[in-house]
């Protein structure tokens, strides 16, 4: 039901900065490409428990994952806002929209074939080309701003995982202690793999893994971690204008994923059932 007439695709290899709204794998290549749009075909959406877990109906139709899989995901809480995705889907199915749905998806398919150790491995890299590691020396009011904006962030960082962090000017970025990337191997390792998979998708958004473990652990909002990843962009802003409707597009944009990530890790982590709230007149 998830691509009836559409085969899933592979995108070609993209840099990070490039990634859209799906899920992103090695080299920030999506796992999936799939139509842009498609006419509603269900009229209900309803979630039932199954032996695997809960699934998602449409209609009377049980939905599956691009490689045919049986869509099941492992709490009833996500499962509903996965069903409140489909059911908000007006005459046309935007499947660009629907992130908790790709998410889901791919932590089913695993289409780029990754065990946890990889998952973990890759998100700790982000470490090495973080966005609120990276300063500048100029123009002095922007280095003031990555100063007084991101050295708080980092600082909680350090003291919530007692590790060194800093940040550095050089190109070639700060010099990151073997010893704080083992601390954050170590703690990544207590996620499962569905969360882990949202943890990517979070830092791919942000391109820092800091600013993601400050939002995922709540000590930021996902306003603020959308706006200081876009730290020097909304200087440029401020500075040079607007340019009309792209910049606050992409701002929305980016904030949808970026809570849409942050929600399906929590969902992922946390052991909670809904009672009486299937999504049923």
């Amino acid at each position: 039901l998830w691509w009836a007439h559409s085969p899933p695709t592979r995108l070609p290899r993209l840099p990070p900065a490039a990634a859209g709204s799906g899920p992103v794998g090695p080299c920030g290549r999506r796992a999936y490409a799939p139509p842009a749009e498609r006419k509603r075909f269900y009229q209900n959406v309803s979630i039932s428990q199954g032996e695997g877990g809960f699934e998602i109906n449409l209609d009377h139709r049980k939905l599956k994952t691009p490689q045919a899989k049986l869509f099941t995901v492992p709490s009833e809480a996500l499962a509903i806002a996965v069903a409140t995705e489909w059911d908000s889907q007006k005459d046309t199915i935007k499947f660009y929209t629907m992130h908790l749905t790709t998410l889901c998806n791919t932590a089913l398919d695993n289409p780029t074939q990754r065990n946890k150790t990889q998952l973990i491995r890759a998100a700790v890299k982000f470490l090495e080309t973080d966005t609120v590691c990276y300063r500048v020396e100029e123009p002095p009011a922007l280095a003031e701003l990555q100063k007084n904006e991101w050295d708080p962030v980092v600082a909680w960082a350090e003291k919530r995982y007692n590790v060194t962090i800093g940040s550095s000017t050089s190109i070639l970025g700060p010099n990151i202690p073997a010893s704080t990337k083992d601390t954050f191997v170590s703690h990544l390792a207590s996620y499962n793999m569905w969360a882990l998979q949202g943890i990517e998708f979070v830092i791919t958004q942000l391109k820092s893994l800091i600013l993601s473990m400050s939002l995922i652990d709540r000590h930021i909002t996902v306003e603020k971690a959308v706006l200081l990843s876009r730290l020097e962009e909304e200087y440029q802003i401020r500075r040079w204008g607007n340019v009309e409707w792209a910049h606050d597009y992409d701002l929305c944009e980016l904030r949808a994923r970026t809570a849409a990530g942050t929600l399906f890790v929590h969902l992922c982590s946390e052991s909670s059932t809904v009672k009486h709230k299937l999504l049923q007149d």
